[in-house]
Formats: structure tokens, C-alpha cells, sequence
């Protein structure tokens, strides 16, 4: 029985309704440790032969039933012992978003391999550069990327066997027509080795927003609490149906949604590509209930024209990431969306935050009783070292309440907490980077997330920015997310990326914004209204307007090549301006006032 049929108060109902949400996601993590046999892909060939009809992936491509995935999962997991990989060795899964990509490695981690995510926005160089870290025996790739592979297979030493997928020109093995020949029916036992929640499953790779792209080590375990935890956290039923148009070679969109609606007995709408234009036809044509969300995404939504579809639809919930204040409330409010879920996590990451209450602009809270199963921190950083501040006794120092510092987790030292594990990237160096030791007391070990964040009096978590992405100017600490969130709310600011720039003659970085605006911008009304909201030192110097902005596959905002060509006309074709002491006025950069600034002949 709900607790609205008490007659209960709405806050103790909603406070109810919150630890209720914690204890389902507790209850079905717990269940994990209970069977350490009992991996995705065998909870797959379970749901297979209950729920054989029922639909598990659905798109325009094909619609798989829980049955037809489980029969596809077991011949690819044919195929890999068929073409002699071993338990642990390294499968490439190079395939745009369908169905297939998530019966390719169930199939292939149920027999033992460990599949490696590749992006496949990645070309040349830098998908050569993924693949090689991994080092991958085989490389299966869809028909529409094989030119792409090829042109980085040329650049490695030890290339991995390929093996197609659909019509291609090169000559590679079809895995398709393998497949076609294999049986669906579950290996017998004894033909596979036997695979536990501590084996690894998968590479997945970081954004690589600050540097190369790392593989991030993750098992079998990990797959499933992500899963496990999200059916539990939103409860998921089988008359639930997620809207996934994020990349299924990552974290959330590859594992965390699409197998929280698979353990949960649900299922999921496999888009390819993210269109604002056809989102909420679909999103009602294919009657969702959820809808996984990158917080670029739904600023995307907001600033389109009005769809006769927007309000029409049966969602009871967005899940996600990156989802700012200001977006949250026109979304929300806009396209009537019941509830949003906004949390915090990190591929190779070994805690979460979730703002299960819904307050609008933060990242989660941690419950009292649970502040034991979540051991995070946020410790006062040099932000020029890019280092942990240490006291006398060379220890970190804790931030107090609305204080900005980075994260950390602790890292668990038994194997009865995984979940505070860190399992590391491909190599173990970079591993060793990531952590944090002795930060409270002597032998203690933190990983560090790169993330600058701040904690309220309440107990709720506000991400700030990128440690890499923060700069000092005017000895001031510039944050450039809270900036950007200043510059979208002038109008006509469609989008806005926030980076320090060099400036010769002057000590730190001076603020620049990228934007890119519709015919209500106004450069006088942005300088009015950006000087009411941020200090002086917070202000950009110098304004960059673009046609569009650059993100990485997963919305990310791109800012190092920005950065780089900085705000020299002779460099950038996009219109320049510079922020005016003298005149209080943006003006326009040519060759002229560029000399003035870089001589120091303009007073910043």
C-alpha cells in the first residue's frame, strides 16, 4: 500500500518515497555478492527462458525479444570459443548503436573474453592508439567502419584478425555468416571455463578530454551493481521502456541503462545517433517510459521550436548526468517530465552520488545511513600544481560546507566491498596516477576524480568543473562551468564554452568564451548582464562566436584546440571580440587591436 493512502504529510511521503528508492537499490546490489556465478549474460539466458517473448532491444534496425538476444548471445559466445579465444584475452567490438552490439559482447564475455568498447567516432591515429593499448586478438567491426579500421590497423606493428560484420570490399571473414551457422541453444556445461563477478568483462574507454583516451578496467561485478543498482534506484518493471541515444561503447549508455531495463525485465529503444529534431516523435511512437539523458541533451531540447509531441508522451522519468540548474527547471517544467534523476559516476570511478530528492542543479546526496557505503571526500586543491593541499603533518584537508576542492573515494582493501574498488585502466601506470596516498592517515589510499566539486550545509554535491578546466587569473580562481551557466542565461546564448587563454606579459589565464547565439544576442546586453552576475576576475576577456561547438561522443564540450588558437584573428576565422576597459564595451579584434593586447598596450 502507497503512503498517500495514509493521509500522510507530502514531505514525509516524498521522504518515504526516497528512502524507498535507496533500500530497492540496495536490496538488488546485495543479491550480487549472494551469487558470484551469476553474471549479466547468464541472467540473460535466465530471462531468455522466462520471458522469452517478451521485447529486450528494440530500433529501426531490428527488435530483439528476450529469447531472440539470449539465441544471439550464445552464438557469438560459439563463435569466440570456435575461434579459439581463450578466457581473458581481448575482443575489439568496433559497431555503431544496435542491438547486435549488446548481443555481441554478452556473447563474447559469457565465454570467457574481455571486450574492449571502441568509440566509433575515433579514426587515424587515435583509434589506432586505442586499440593498441588494449592490444586486442580480434577485432570484430561493422561493414560501414571498415575502411576507418583498416586505415588504423596500417598504423599498428601487431594488428588484431578482423572479422566483418555485413557487405564489405575488404577481404575479412564475415562474423555474420559465422554466426548464421552457429545454434542459439546454451553451451553445455564444461564447454566454457567458468566465469565469476570478479573476472573482467570489458576495457571502456575515458573521454580523453584532458589527453589520450585510457582503457578503464571493468568486471563482471561492476557490470552488474552498475545494473543492478539503476533497476533498483528508478524500479524498473517490465512495462517500463528506456530511450537510449547514447553511445553504447560507453559506461552509461552501453551498461548502465541498457542493463538496468534488462535485469529489471524491461526494455530499450536503440537509437544511433541523438536528433532533436525527431526526439519526442519517437519518444512517444515508441511509448517510453524513461529516457537516459546527457546534460547537453536536454539544453539541446529546450532551445528547439515546439513539438506537438513534447507533452504527449508517457515518460515517468530522465535519467542522467551533466543536467545544469537552469536547463533542469525550463526542461522539466517545458516538457512536463514528472521526475529527473540526476547522479554522479565515473566509469573507472569507486563511488556514486544521487540526487534522488530532485533538487535542481545538484549531483546527489548521501543518505546518514548510508554514509558508511559511500566513503567520499572533497579536500582543498592547489589548483596551480593541480595537487592535494597538505597541513604540517602532510595530510590532506578536508573542504568545509560550499568550500571547492576534488573529490576522492576510498579504495577498499578487502574484497568484501567492491564496489569501493578500483580496478584500473589497461596500463598500470596511468592507474598509479589516479591515486591518492596517505591522505588522512598513514597507508590509506583515495582515488582521485579530477573533479572539482563543492558540498552544501544540506548534504547536497553541486559539480564545479574539470581540474584541468579551472585557471587562475588576476590570482583568482576561475571555475568554467560556472561561467558557461552564466553566459547561457543571457539571451540568445545558445551555447557557451568557458577556457583560459595566454595572453603575453601577464601572469595566469585570461577567460574566454566560445559561443554560439541566435538574433536576440546583443553584445551590450551579455556585458550588462555578465557583469551583475560574476566578479571581475570571472568576466571573459574575449568572445569567440561560432556556427556550432564541437563536443566529444558524449556531449562533452571540446576545449584544448580552442584554447590553443586563442584570439588571434590570423588564426581564427570565427568573429573575435575583446572586453574594453576603457570603452566598457566588447569590440571586434582585427590585426590591429590583437598587436595592442599581445605588446601590452591595452590595459586587461
Amino acid at each position: 500500500m502507497r503512503v498517500e493512502d495514509h493521509g500522510a504529510e507530502p514531505g514525509l511521503i516524498a521522504a518515504i518515497q526516497v528512502k524507498q528508492a535507496w533500500l530497492r537499490a540496495l536490496e538488488k546490489t546485495a543479491a550480487i555478492a549472494a551469487g558470484p556465478d551469476r553474471i549479466l549474460p547468464e541472467t540473460i539466458a535466465a530471462l531468455g527462458r522466462q520471458s522469452a517473448d517478451s521485447l529486450a532491444l528494440l530500433s529501426d534496425r531490428e527488435t530483439l525479444t528476450f529469447g531472440a538476444l539470449a539465441g544471439r548471445m550464445h552464438q557469438y559466445a560459439r563463435w569466440t570459443l570456435g575461434a579459439g579465444i581463450t578466457k581473458g584475452e581481448r575482443v575489439g567490438l568496433l559497431m555503431p548503436n544496435r542491438p547486435d552490439y549488446v548481443a555481441a559482447w554478452l556473447g563474447v564475455t559469457l565465454a570467457g573474453g574481455v571486450v574492449a568498447l571502441l568509440n566509433t567516432h575515433l579514426t587515424g591515429a587515435a583509434l589506432a592508439h586505442a586499440i593498441r593499448i588494449v592490444a586486442p586478438g580480434h577485432l570484430i567491426v561493422a561493414a560501414e567502419l571498415v575502411e576507418e579500421a583498416v586505415a588504423a590497423l596500417s598504423l599498428l606493428t601487431e594488428p588484431p584478425r578482423v572479422w566483418v560484420d555485413g557487405d564489405s570490399r575488404q577481404p575479412y571473414p564475415r562474423i555474420d555468416r559465422a554466426l548464421a551457422k552457429l545454434p542459439g541453444t546454451p553451451l553445455p556445461a564444461g564447454q566454457r571455463p567458468k566465469i565469476t563477478i570478479a573476472d573482467q568483462a570489458l576495457y571502456i574507454y575515458t573521454s580523453g578530454t584532458t589527453g589520450m583516451p585510457k582503457a578503464a578496467r571493468v568486471s563482471h561485478y561492476r557490470i552488474m551493481a552498475w545494473s543492478s543498482w539503476f533497476a533498483g534506484m528508478i524500479d524498473i518493471g517490465p512495462r517500463d521502456r528506456m530511450y537510449n541515444c547514447l553511445p553504447l561503447y560507453h559506461s552509461i549508455g552501453g551498461v548502465a541503462a541498457v542493463g538496468a531495463m534488462l535485469v529489471g525485465g524491461g526494455s530499450v529503444v536503440v537509437r544511433e545517433k541523438f536528433s532533436a529534431r525527431h526526439f519526442w516523435q519517437e519518444i512517444v511512437a515508441w511509448d517510453c517510459t524513461l529516457f537516459q539523458y546527457i546534460g547537453e541533451l536536454c539544453r539541446y531540447l529546450v532551445n528547439t521550436d515546439v513539438s506537438v509531441h513534447e507533452t504527449r508522451h508517457r515518460l515517468r522519468l530522465a535519467c542522467g548526468n551533466g543536467l545544469r540548474a537552469d536547463v533542469w527547471t525550463a526542461f522539466k517544467g517545458r516538457f512536463a517530465i514528472p521526475q529527473i534523476l540526476e547522479f554522479y559516476a565515473a566509469t573507472e570511478g569507486n563511488f556514486s552520488l544521487y540526487n534522488v530528492e530532485g533538487e535542481p542543479g545538484a549531483i546527489g546526496r548521501v543518505p546518514a545511513f548510508l554514509a558508511h557505503r559511500f566513503p567520499a571526500a572533497l579536500v582543498k586543491l592547489d589548483l596551480g600544481a593541480a595537487e592535494p593541499v597538505r597541513d604540517a603533518a602532510g595530510y590532506c584537508i578536508r573542504c568545509g560546507p560550499d568550500e571547492v576542492g576534488e573529490a576522492i573515494g576510498r579504495i577498499a582493501g578487502d574484497a568484501a566491498n567492491r564496489g569501493a574498488a578500483f580496478e584500473g585502466y589497461s596500463s598500470v601506470a596511468d592507474g598509479e596516477k589516479k591515486i591518492l596516498r596517505d591522505a588522512f592517515k598513514a597507508g590509506d589510499a583515495w582515488l582521485r576524480t579530477g573533479d572539482l566539486m563543492r558540498r552544501d550545509r544540506r548534504g547536497f554535491y553541486y559539480f564545479v568543473d574539470r581540474v584541468g578546466d579551472t585557471f587562475r587569473w588576476k590570482g583568482e580562481n576561475v571555475a568554467t562551468g560556472e561561467v558557461a551557466e552564466a553566459l547561457s542565461a543571457c539571451p540568445g546564448v545558445r551555447e557557451a564554452n568557458v577556457y583560459g587563454v595566454l595572453v603575453p606579459g601577464t601572469e595566469g589565464r585570461a577567460g574566454m568564451a566560445a559561443l554560439v547565439v541566435d538574433e536576440r544576442f546583443d553584445l551590450v546586453a551579455l556585458r550588462s548582464q555578465i557583469e551583475a552576475r560574476l566578479p571581475e576576475y570571472a568576466r571573459p576577456l574575449f568572445l569567440r562566436l561560432r556556427r556550432e561547438m564541437e563536443v566529444t561522443e558524449t556531449f562533452k564540450l571540446k576545449k584544448r584546440q580552442l584554447a590553443r588558437e586563442g584570439f588571434d584573428p590570423g588564426t581564427v576565422s570565427d568573429r573575435l571580440y575583446f572586453s574594453d576597459a576603457t570603452l566598457q564595451a566588447y569590440v571586434a579584434i582585427d590585426t590591429a587591436r590583437y598587436r595592442l593586447i599581445i605588446d601590452g598596450k591595452v590595459r586587461l
